[in-house]
């Protein structure tokens, strides 16, 4: 039985989800079991839950994305969370942070073929594109890494009173208390674990929101960020 063949069909739920864009979360459902399994990208034993437990689980992360605002997806990888979430929200400006090239070229193949154009794949790593790329409101990730490394790359490339949604499992809350120290320096005023996608996935999808106040990143990155900001006004110049 080949990859494809063992798809499920889309639960009706994603219909409800996905809307006008239902298709297209069909075929990314479809590219994810082919080609995201051939490059490596996803687990050949993900494939007959990747609705449940990729997808949707991803989707429903719309709940808690405010309206109209920017958005990194860190880490991006096959385009989880970033890809379900723009087929959602046509809204949002979102953009796909992946360091690697196998997979910043899926996510273009995606984007173009899906016509996703409010969405932008920009390869390189979170600590190197800071001052490159426009602070946004909202720093996305998804089985990135621990909540306290995650924070290092994600908060300093958020604008000032913006958050970061980190997607989680059931170290949620233990991740949050261990990384508590880290994101205080990081200038996080205030965190929450939050549960989204009732009655659209069991079991709900948790999510870590680390709110930040005038200074993401704290004291280092602010100065990091103003070296980079001053060196792009200078080569701007030229």
């Amino acid at each position: 039985m080949t990859e494809a063949a063992e798809l499920p069909p889309a639960p009706e739920m994603a219909r409800e989800v996905f809307g006008d864009r239902f298709a297209d979360a069909v075929r990314y459902a479809e590219l994810l079991a082919e080609a995201g399994v051939q490059r490596g990208l996803i687990g050949p034993r993900e494939v007959p839950r990747l609705w449940e437990r990729h997808i949707l689980n991803c989707a429903v992360l719309s709940e808690v994305v405010p309206e109209g605002v920017t958005v990194c997806d860190v880490g991006s990888g096959a385009g989880l969370p970033g890809i379900p979430l723009a087929l959602v929200r046509e809204d949002l400006k979102i953009t796909l942070l992946e360091p690697l090239l196998r997979r910043t070229n899926f996510l273009t193949e995606v984007v173009e073929l899906l016509g996703l154009d409010h969405v932008t794949v920009v390869r390189g790593r979170a600590e190197e594109v800071m001052g490159k790329l426009p602070p946004v409101h909202v720093v996305t990730a998804r089985a990135v890494a621990p909540l306290d490394r995650l924070a290092t790359w994600g908060i300093p490339l958020l604008r000032p009173y913006g958050e970061m949604l980190a997607l989680k499992g059931d170290t949620a809350e233990e991740e949050l208390k261990s990384a508590a120290t880290a994101l205080s320096k990081l200038g996080a005023v205030a965190t929450s674990i939050l549960q989204v996608g009732e009655g659209v996935v069991d079991p709900l999808s948790t999510v870590v929101r680390v709110e930040v106040g005038e200074s993401p990143g704290g004291v280092r990155f602010a100065a990091k960020r103003a070296k980079a900001a001053r060196t792009g006004r200078a080569r701007r110049r030229r």
